[in-house]
């Protein structure tokens, strides 16, 4: 037993972190908060300064006892949580169970978890940042304050289960402002006219847009001077009259945030932002990597900044010059400016060891681990690469008053595209540009013009609502994935394919908040409140004062909002399931566990049965279907549609594969290291397909 304690949020960085330290430190994880408020009161004393009442999380009790006998047999205790306002929070909570002083050098931290970085931190313990708790501590009052308080507004007159959030009702807000604009939206008609010419001499053609009319900007707008410009341009001709060269140099993007990686993430990977972070926890925390043990793949992924260690760019350096040659190394290390007010403690999402490429370590990810790895490694090797140089050409054609125009580029050094390719926004379509000659005649092969209408706003995807937030200064890069989750799951929005669009309820509560809390769905508002709580954090302002100055004008809108708003009835979703009691087509209710069928007959039938899906496996002892339901406190479990002829049940969801072992079924299970993988139902054969 070692005479040191080091304790973390979860078993996976416990078990990394322990392989560093040696036989003189036990590691122990907390598995996140150990208190926080009580789930069936406010929690809150608004009459003394809004002092939280914190105990001790449901189930966590067993947890904490062996966290303090852990702690009496330690001279020395280290609190290694996350190095953010959330960990430090976690940190002072445990502080306070284990009643350390709160002079006490007891804090560490990380960005990445790496032998020299843990060791590095241990010769630096400091005293818990109050200033960085009091920040987090005001959010969770604030976000309590208003879940809490407006919350069962919502229920007694719209539906029960409905919540509304700080943050939440903002991004609300803003998917149903979109929808709106593009239901208002009124498509306008424009033409573009395109030309396909080729060399007189040669079949060399080129494909040219036109653009304008007496050297200004022209917009064709129906077909009749879509026509008349055709007919004109028929009796013309076109020749070259300008050609310009030039060499442009493209540079790289800066390392991600957090921000840009759920963007990327959900545009080339197609993951949302809640999986977006649970897979770089899991690289964060560490993978078991063979023949090296349990390694941290990636640095910190809470992040709004993009600075990058002097140490990681030396090393990234050497291993672009060793990989792709010394033409590939910038001739001074890059640097990227973080945005405003954005503090550079941390470091952008970068890999720990650079010469750990994603394929030499393949095997020992899964298919998830291995994308969102590949992606963060070939966007932080391509930040610190030498620029592409890229060859343009553009030419103008002219018949009589109209002008015509052509871009090309080749690339003449990829640099970083080697590794990471990227199009701009503002990038010109490129076309392939023959050699040609100013004044040089050119006959016309093609002459068009092509309809088209203005399109609305896109719906947002969760890609650009999270960029929008970030832009706007709504929240802060840990809570865009919660944020999305819970608007999904409250069914406020729904998701087809990548898009997001809100739904009746969505528009509902919307309108409600809106209409009697405009300050809470006010975007300037929430942006600067954000800015507030990093006021806090610097230790500029005091977090009862914030709290006070947010909740004194939100109580009277509370109150006025009980007295005006009216009952509203919203109807439930009709099923394809008949009562077997008394023979009406049951409805949709949404309980406290997720959503359940119920006879509208109510209350003189009060039949209801739990929603099933139907599992694509074959149940093991009859043979027929098995039904994914849920148990009476809302956990998901397995079981045989012929019950209760056939009494299998399972908690993890069974497939159709068999134990190449001992022949039983094979079920799902998922863990933070492993990911999604299969293992025997017999417990006394232990077979998994992922060690």
């Amino acid at each position: 037993m070692g005479n040191k304690l080091v304790i973390v949020e979860s078993p996976a960085k416990a078990k990394t972190i322990k392989k560093y330290l040696g036989s003189t430190f036990t590691v122990e994880a907390s598995m996140g908060h150990i208190r926080d408020l009580p789930r069936s009161q406010l929690g809150v004393d608004i009459e003394n300064e809004y002092a939280p009442k914190y105990i001790t999380i449901r189930g966590k009790g067993e947890l904490l006892d062996k966290l303090k006998r852990a702690a009496k047999k330690s001279e020395k205790i280290y609190l290694a949580t996350d190095p953010d306002r959330e960990g430090e929070a976690i940190s002072w909570h445990l502080a306070k169970a284990l009643n350390i002083d709160q002079k006490e050098l007891c804090r560490i931290e990380f960005n990445e978890i790496t032998k020299n970085a843990v060791k590095n931190a241990i010769k630096k313990p400091r005293q818990i940042n109050e200033s960085l708790v009091d920040a987090q501590q005001a959010r969770r009052i604030l976000d309590r304050l208003v879940g809490y308080e407006i919350s069962p507004i919502l229920w007694r007159k719209v539906k029960w289960g409905l919540s509304a959030g700080r943050v939440q009702s903002v991004a609300l807000k803003m998917i149903c402002d979109r929808e709106n604009e593009i239901n208002k939206f009124i498509p306008k008609e424009y033409w573009t006219i395109e030309c396909t010419l080729k060399k007189i001499n040669n079949n060399d053609k080129i494909n040219v847009k036109m653009t304008t009319y007496k050297g200004k900007k022209i917009e064709v707008l129906n077909e009749e001077q879509n026509n008349n410009i055709i007919k004109e341009l028929e009796l013309g001709e076109f020749a070259v009259k300008s050609i310009k060269s030039s060499e442009k140099n493209k540079n790289p993007l800066p390392p991600f945030t957090t921000s840009t990686l759920q963007q990327d993430a959900n545009r080339k990977l197609n993951f949302a932002t809640k999986k977006t972070m649970s897979v770089a926890q899991q690289l964060y925390e560490g993978i078991e990597i063979k023949g090296k043990g349990m390694l941290g793949l990636i640095t910190y992924m809470r992040t709004d900044s993009v600075r990058i260690s002097d140490e990681a760019q030396k090393t990234t350096a050497e291993y672009v010059n060793g990989k792709f040659g010394e033409a590939y190394v910038p001739k001074s290390p890059r640097t990227y400016k973080s945005k405003k007010n954005i503090q550079d403690a941390h470091e952008g999402i970068r890999p720990t060891y650079v010469e750990l490429a994603p394929e030499d370590i393949k095997e020992s990810l899964n298919s998830d681990q291995y994308k969102l790895y590949n992606l963060i490694w070939n966007r932080f090797i391509a930040s610190q690469m030498s620029s592409c140089v890229i060859d343009m050409k553009s030419v103008e054609v002219v018949n009589g008053d109209y002008g015509f125009r052509a871009t090309g580029s080749k690339i003449k050094f990829d640099g970083f595209m080697k590794v990471y390719e990227y199009l701009m926004e503002e990038e010109e379509e490129s076309t392939k540009i023959p050699d040609l000659e100013q004044e040089e005649r050119l006959d016309k092969v093609k002459l068009d013009g092509a309809q088209h209408f203005t399109q609305p706003p896109a719906r947002f995807t969760e890609a650009s609502l999270v960029k929008t937030l970030e832009e706007n200064g709504i929240g802060r890069p840990s809570t865009y994935a919660p944020i999305i989750t819970t608007l999904l799951e409250r069914k406020y929005v729904e998701r087809n394919k990548k898009t997001i669009s809100p739904t009746e309820l969505g528009n509902i509560v919307n309108s409600i908040m809106c209409e009697h809390f405009k300050k809470i769905v006010d975007v300037e508002f929430t942006a600067e409140l954000e800015n507030k709580l990093d006021n806090v954090e610097e230790g500029r302002e005091k977090w009862q004062k914030i709290v006070s100055d947010f909740f004194e004008p939100l109580k009277i809108s509370i109150d006025n909002a009980e007295k005006e708003i009216n009952k509203i009835t919203i109807e439930d979703r009709v099923s394809d399931v008949k009562c077997d009691k008394c023979g009406r087509m049951m409805v949709i209710k949404q309980g406290r566990f997720g959503e359940f069928l119920a006879c509208p007959g109510y209350p003189e039938c009060k039949n209801t049965k739990p929603i099933v899906e139907e599992i694509d496996a074959k149940c093991p002892k009859c043979g027929g279907k098995i039904l994914g339901k849920r148990s009476k406190k809302g956990k998901k479990f397995y079981g045989c549609a012929n019950y209760p002829n056939c009494d299998f049940v399972s908690w993890f969801e069974p497939t159709n594969e068999k134990c190449p072992k001992c022949g039983n079924i094979m079920v799902k299970k998922y863990s933070k290291t492993k990911g999604d993988y299969l293992v025997c139902s017999n417990n006394e054969c232990k077979y998994t397909n992922k060690e």
